[in-house]
């Protein structure tokens, strides 16, 4: 691959500490940040490297989502038949559970395609997804990752095993996740990982949880769950199992460094300190907890603790600048005090934490900050401040300032999958049409399973 020296640009390292670079340029070579520095100076030293000029923007490391779903994409402006859902269980039975069983192979393929679209247009260059598919499972994560290489992002992939559909589907749900495990050994690249997907506590038996267990074991995996998002998630464990929910899944062997927790928002002080002792992951999405109406993480104890909360977007769209200030409200409203939910601290979580939980899949390759040696992965933001930006007051202006449409560019490994807002590896015109052809059919379906 030919070196690429991108020059003129305003650079936001989002290192320890955080630095704002004015007029520097950093040189591409073989997929990583090979050297920082003045653009004359980097200019003068890599004379035949091709040049992409940032013209002063800011360049800066792609955005991560530590927790998202493709699959949900096809839900966008689907009404629900009846009178509106009551509660998140309602909103489950009557939406979710209705929407992934009526995917089918060729759904699954455009659902991971019109996110990876909205991706690269909105700079997130790293995805952790979650899928569910039950009448399509077997090699569904490979169509995933079929699309995810062709978009040239990044993404860890996994398989959302759970009882609702029956024993023979959760032993399905199982097997895709074991089957992606081993093959992605064989995917040359460095775009793809994965991990082993539960849905939540509520739809998993004890017997199902030990098979899961089972077999992970020696495929150096976590799980990837939801956990206490509604209190329902609680009451059903505790009267199914005699006991929380994390204190169920950390009996069962779920929880650990290389498992990630989605949501907990209805845990107490003692499921924070497990979280905290067994080091799993926790993922903050504060749109859909709004939207679903389930109420605040608490976030801002778990940071205290010590717990790495990272941020996500549970398939609300992959513009997580729109993440970063739902979080930022979000608690401020829910406590009526201003006070709450320091920006640093939403900068702490979608860039120190997501970052690191991305080492967890990637340890070799330095996601998320621009340094030499670091992953190649950046964007360009067409953001002019009309007051100081400095290191230290960046988070508010994000807050305040950025929109996701300021993106003009992405690259990936040095790759460039966007330029001055044109998509490169990926046709959206023709993705959106097919998407729109197969979202009919897919509602069809929907409907008739509402019936």
């Amino acid at each position: 691959m030919t070196d690429l020296l991108i020059n003129n640009g305003r650079l936001v390292t989002w290192t320890d500490p955080n630095e704002i670079l004015d007029n520097s340029a950093l040189l591409v070579r073989d997929g990583r940040i090979h050297a920082i520095g003045p653009s004359a100076d980097l200019a003068a030293r890599y004379p035949d490297a091709e040049r992409l000029d940032a013209r002063g923007q800011l360049v800066m490391p792609g955005n991560i989502c530590a927790h998202t779903h493709f699959y949900g994409a096809f839900a966008r402006g689907m009404a629900i038949p009846g009178p509106a859902p009551r509660d998140f269980p309602d909103i489950l039975e009557r939406l979710w559970w209705r929407l992934d069983r009526a995917l089918l192979d060729v759904d699954v393929t455009y659902s991971a395609l019109v996110s990876l679209v909205d991706a690269i247009k909105h700079g997130t260059t790293t995805l952790i997804d979650h899928h569910a598919s039950p009448n399509a499972i077997d090699s569904s994560l490979d169509q995933i990752a079929d699309a995810v290489e062709t978009a040239g992002v990044r993404a860890v992939l996994c398989y959302e095993v759970t009882d609702r559909n029956g024993a023979a589907g959760a032993q399905a749900g199982i097997g895709e996740n074991v089957r992606f495990l081993h093959a992605l050994g064989e995917r040359p690249g460095d775009l793809l990982r994965a991990t082993f997907g539960l849905h939540a506590s509520l739809s998993l038996s004890d017997r199902t949880l030990e098979r899961c267990v089972a077999a992970a074991e020696g495929l150096n995996t976590g799980f990837h769950i939801h956990v206490a998002e509604h209190e329902a998630d609680e009451y059903d464990s505790r009267e199914q199992h005699g006991r929380r929910v994390v204190d169920r899944l950390a009996a069962l062997g779920i929880l650990g460094p290389r498992s990630i927790v989605a949501h907990c928002v209805h845990i107490d002080a003692r499921e924070m300190e497990l979280l905290r002792e067994t080091g799993t992951w926790v993922t903050h999405q504060p749109r859909s907890n709004m939207n679903n109406a389930v109420g605040a993480a608490p976030v801002e104890s778990l940071l205290r603790l010590g717990v790495p909360v990272c941020l996500g977007n549970d398939g609300m769209g992959n513009a997580m600048w729109q993440e970063w200030k739902a979080a930022y409200f979000m608690h401020k409203q829910a406590h009526r005090d201003p006070r709450r939910m320091n920006g640093a601290d939403v900068a702490h979580m979608a860039i120190d934490n997501n970052a690191a939980l991305a080492g967890v899949f990637w340890p070799d390759l330095p996601l998320g900050r621009l340094a030499v040696g670091a992953a190649a992965d950046i964007i360009f933001v067409d953001y002019h401040a009309i007051t100081p930006l400095t290191a230290g007051n960046l988070p508010w202006h994000l807050i305040f300032g950025f929109e996701s449409s300021m993106v003009t560019t992405t690259i990936v490994g040095g790759r460039v999958l966007m330029r001055d807002r044109q998509l490169l590896t990926l046709d959206e015109a023709a993705i959106a049409a097919r998407s729109r052809e197969l979202a009919v059919k897919v509602w069809r379906r929907f409907e008739e399973l509402s019936s």
